[in-house]
């Protein structure tokens, strides 16, 4: 499937990461159906992509399993198929383990990780047909940690292995895979020497650093060979041993 017929559903896609990657693919030709809760980021992104009809949006919640068969059906009925679907939505709420309430706890994993069991489940079946691929959105803390992080923390550590669960489960018709962003400047906002100094490759990382990773990942032609694996996305942050002086 070349980037110029691709249709793909994108999560969270009103700001961050996920905006960069829907517009990225846009873009470069492709068509996009676009999730998020916030309805006024969304109409925000179809403002800033000049493709008409290319970029669909639709108002939804991934832990809710209603709403996301209904994105998926409505990505069918703009589009006819889907040929790939990046689950990306994501939220965090840094509180210490012995004040999280255990309601906030789930909140974090259906958001995080279940969502992309259940676009599995539910795109899973238009995915083959396609011969399609997903690709999930993990992160660097799958692999290290800040304090009071439990619970993003441990979701992003199960996309990293739902990735490669899912990639022998839908094999050989679908590939999985999963990013690991690190820092990623997602607010645009101005950071200080030192921010960028403690990156090997001297700076933080844009959304556009994950967009351009994610565009080659769903490609069948160039990573049609890759499936299962977590890609780094971190400037070789988690490479960089760090000791007090």
């Amino acid at each position: 499937m070349s980037k110029t017929d691709r249709c793909t559903i994108v999560t969270g896609a009103a700001s961050g990461i996920g905006r960069a990657i829907a517009l990225r693919l846009v873009g470069e030709g492709g068509r996009v159906l676009a999730m998020d809760t916030d309805a006024a980021g969304l109409a925000d992104l179809e403002t800033a992509q000049a493709e008409a009809g290319r970029l669909v949006t639709f108002t939804g919640d991934v832990a809710k399993e209603a709403d996301v068969a209904s994105c998926i059906a409505a990505a069918l009925r703009h589009f006819g198929r889907i040929d790939a679907v990046v689950c990306n939505a994501g939220i965090m709420k840094r509180v210490p383990a012995t004040e999280l309430s255990y309601e906030d706890w789930h909140r974090v994993l259906d958001v995080n990780l279940s969502q992309s069991f259940l676009f599995a489940k539910h795109a899973g079946p238009e995915l083959r047909k396609a011969k399609g691929a997903m690709l999930l959105v993990s992160s660097t803390r799958a692999f290290m940690s800040e304090a009071d992080t439990e619970s993003y923390s441990a979701t992003k550590g199960g996309l990293f292995a739902l990735a490669h669960s899912l990639a022998v489960s839908l094999s050989p018709e679908v590939r999985v895979n999963a990013v690991a962003p690190g820092w990623i400047n997602v607010s645009g906002e101005e950071l200080r020497p030192v921010d960028h100094a403690q990156h090997l490759v001297g700076r933080v990382g844009e959304p556009d650093d994950v967009a351009h990773a994610a565009s080659f990942l769903l490609d069948g032609e160039k990573a049609g060979f890759i499936t299962g694996q977590t890609l780094v996305i971190d400037g070789g942050m988690t490479r960089k041993m760090i000791y007090a002086h």
